[in-house]
């Protein structure tokens, strides 16, 4: 799509642009492939073992103020974060950079902290997110417009790449060790309660800074090569370092690995240290000016009127794209498939997330197109995604309300909010209150995608059950038609003689049909088999 845009339908100005995207595509490719691989032997293993370390503080006290700590440090320094905040800061300079990061920090710490009282405490998870989004939406009428979208994705850019798996595991790490009910539903749920700190913090925010002067948006202007690589050496030295030393502080005291394994993660954390810093460096570098370039590719003045329209199809299909390499849904596939023994596949759950997230590029298109209050959409949404609560398995909930907070990670920030903000830009309007919301709608499409899976997922088992119980009674009742056989056979059958055939005649006697019936009852027992 991105060829095809800026090739053949609005060419880029110079070679230089050409070359930058290039650089940009191979750098964010290298840089995913190095991040999962070390992630699966650092970061995970951290948090899965520092949230099953915690059930020796005994207190829920000391639980839920390490996960407040757990959650602020996460956030922090997220990458997908940073890249908002500086977004924000270009067309708005009262938005302190540093304080909206800490502000968003703080919303999520408490998030988080809430999430694991309510695992330990066995509160309804339904009920959670009942209370937490009405809240929510009382709370966006008393907010200035400019706050309203930008809340909702700065909510979606503080789960990312690396809060996301380090949460996860964390709460994967009490549920397992200290939930009262100690089943799957309780390792998933926390990263959407932890997605509403952020709104909230946003909107308290907002409410005391009020609305301000905007700036043109104008991404990597100024900045060179360089300067991009060492901006982001030092977020991800933010990001990492962190849970680095919180790992060791566990170790010391607590966890107590052997050398040979402590050796290990701390390789696997510089591999993906090495592979999100490429990875990063590559969205900054090629990524943010393929988005705005597309973005005003299809408002320029000499183009037709039905042209601008066309780039709903072109949103549907790059947020389908971007959500397939997003690396937080990677992860949430990979820990889905193993909660739930293969039963979901990862694929199942990235397939499902990528149409939802296309139809939430598409609908964010479209607000900004036909220039229409984001609570229109917001609303209905979120009301739709409610009420599925009613009839959706306690598993898929949770499943749900956390896909909801991985989908807007840093390929999301940094290529969608400035295709959105491109658009806007070309059509005059106020771009924080007009240009921002992207991840708001990546945010809400997999609550209401995942659901209805999971009632999908719901009926086809409901189905399968009664199945399994109809063909166990006939095959009960088969036995016992057998069974009444065989006791009539013994009051009423002559005596056999058993004996050893003699001569070679009693095989000639042996019906020719014989071999036939035996190979017509292996195959049944194969298809039987195959049955069962």
């Amino acid at each position: 799509m991105i060829i095809i845009v800026c090739v053949f339908v609005s060419p880029m100005k110079t070679v230089e642009d050409y070359i930058k995207l290039l650089v940009g595509y191979v750098f964010v490719v290298i840089g995913q492939t190095l991040f999962l691989i070390g992630l699966d032997s650092s970061i995970l293993p951290i948090g899965k073992m520092v949230g099953g370390s915690l059930i020796k503080l005994k207190k829920t006290a000391l639980i839920v103020l390490f996960g407040f700590v757990f959650g602020l440090l996460a956030t922090v320094a997220e990458p997908a974060l940073a890249v908002l905040a500086g977004q924000v800061h270009i067309i708005n300079n009262a938005i302190n950079h540093t304080l909206f990061i800490w502000i968003l920090g703080v919303g999520i710490g408490v998030a988080v902290a809430l999430a694991l009282f309510r695992v330990i405490k066995d509160i309804n998870i339904k009920l959670c997110f009942a209370v937490l989004y009405i809240l929510t939406f009382i709370l966006v009428f008393f907010v200035p417009d400019q706050f309203r979208a930008l809340a909702f994705d700065g909510s979606g850019a503080t789960t990312g790449d690396v809060s996301v798996p380090f949460i996860l595991a964390l709460g994967m790490g009490v549920s397992t060790t200290m939930s009262k009910s100690r089943t799957n539903d309780e390792s998933f749920g926390i990263i959407g309660i932890a997605s509403v700190g952020p709104i909230i913090a946003v909107f308290i925010y907002g409410m005391i800074l009020g609305n301000g002067n905007i700036n043109p948006y104008t991404p990597g202007e100024g900045t060179g090569f360089g300067g991009i690589v060492l901006e982001n050496l030092s977020n991800v030295a933010l990001a990492i370092i962190p849970i680095i030393v919180i790992f060791f502080l566990f170790q010391l005291f607590l966890i107590k690995l052997p050398r040979r394994q402590l050796m290990r993660i701390l390789f696997g954390s510089l591999v993906v240290f090495i592979g999100l810093l490429i990875f990063l460096v590559g969205i900054d570098y090629g990524f943010a000016l393929a988005g705005k370039h597309i973005g005003e590719a299809f408002m320029e003045a000499e183009r037709p009127d039905w042209f601008m329209w066309l780039l709903l199809p072109v949103g549907f299909i790059l947020g389908f794209a971007i959500t397939l390499s997003e690396p937080a849904v990677v992860v949430l596939g990979e820990q889905v498939e193993d909660i739930t023994n293969g039963h979901i596949k990862k694929g199942v759950i990235r397939l499902t997330l990528a149409i939802g997230i296309g139809l939430a590029a598409l609908l964010s298109v479209l607000k900004i197109l036909t220039d229409v209050n984001i609570l229109w959409f917001l609303i209905p949404l979120y009301a739709i995604s409610l009420l599925l609560l009613i009839v959706t398995p306690k598993l898929f909930v949770g499943l749900a309300f956390d896909s909801g907070g991985v989908t807007g990670g840093a390929i999301t920030s940094a290529f969608l909010t400035p295709l959105t903000l491109g658009i806007s830009m070309s059509l005059n309007q106020d771009i924080l209150v007009s240009g921002f919301g992207m991840i708001a709608f990546v945010s809400v499409m997999p609550l209401i995608a995942v659901q209805v899976l999971g009632i999908i997922y719901k009926i086809k088992l409901a189905k399968y059950e009664t199945e399994s119980v109809s063909q166990v009674q006939t095959e009960l009742s088969q036995l016992n038609e057998l069974a009444l056989l065989a006791d009539l056979g013994e009051e009423t059958a002559p005596e056999i003689d058993i004996t050893e055939p003699e001569t070679a005649e009693t095989t000639d006697e042996v019906p020719a049909t014989a071999g036939e019936d035996i190979k017509d009852t292996e195959e049944e027992n194969k298809e039987d088999n195959g049955n069962e």
